[in-house]
């Protein structure tokens, strides 16, 4: 398996993925993801593939959001979406991707990471639970212990406060979760 940054013409496949591994809601994941990746620059986000035999079967994205601290506003990035295709996955290419994501994080001028996740998971890589650190969520949608946090080697102590998603997760629903009987 190789992990590489993502290309061009990585972007049908990446949607496939994202269709496959997130079932009924794959859409809304793979046109986030296809708006998300007009916002990467060189220094504001990531987005790794996983290849395996030519074909891409995992894929991992972070993009700039912002940490509302009292003393300023804070760049942050926040990890999502994160995908391996069926038939890859509980094989460490999620895993793979996370750490390669999160090593090249720690090389940039980036503070904290968050993510809307599984605890069991995503405290593997080091995650906490947002709350305990006195981090606010950006919606009560999200369950608590959903709402995770990673400190990098750029954070201070100061860096407390809301975390501020991007416009974009907004405009596609993809914030926490909804009452399917509301």
């Amino acid at each position: 398996m190789d992990l590489r940054e993502e290309r061009p013409e990585d972007g049908q496949a990446v949607r496939s993925l994202h269709r496959e591994a997130f079932g009924d809601h794959g859409s809304v994941v793979a046109e986030l993801t296809d708006d998300l990746r007009g916002t990467l620059a060189p220094d504001g986000g990531l987005s790794l593939v996983a290849e395996q035999a030519g074909h891409v079967v995992g894929h991992v994205m972070f993009t700039r959001n912002l940490l509302d601290a009292p003393r300023c506003l804070v760049e942050v990035q926040v990890l999502s979406p994160l995908a391996v295709a069926p038939g890859h996955q509980r094989r460490g290419v999620g895993s793979a991707l996370v750490r390669s994501g999160l090593e090249i994080l720690s090389m940039r001028p980036v503070p904290l990471v968050f993510l809307e996740g599984d605890p069991a998971y995503y405290s593997r890589f080091g995650f906490v639970p947002g709350g305990e650190l006195g981090f606010r969520k950006p919606s009560l949608r999200i369950p608590d212990a959903a709402f995770q946090v990673l400190k990098l080697p750029r954070y201070e102590e100061w860096m407390t406060g809301t975390l501020v998603y991007s416009q974009l997760f907004w405009q596609h629903d993809a914030v926490g979760l909804r009452d399917a009987d509301a």
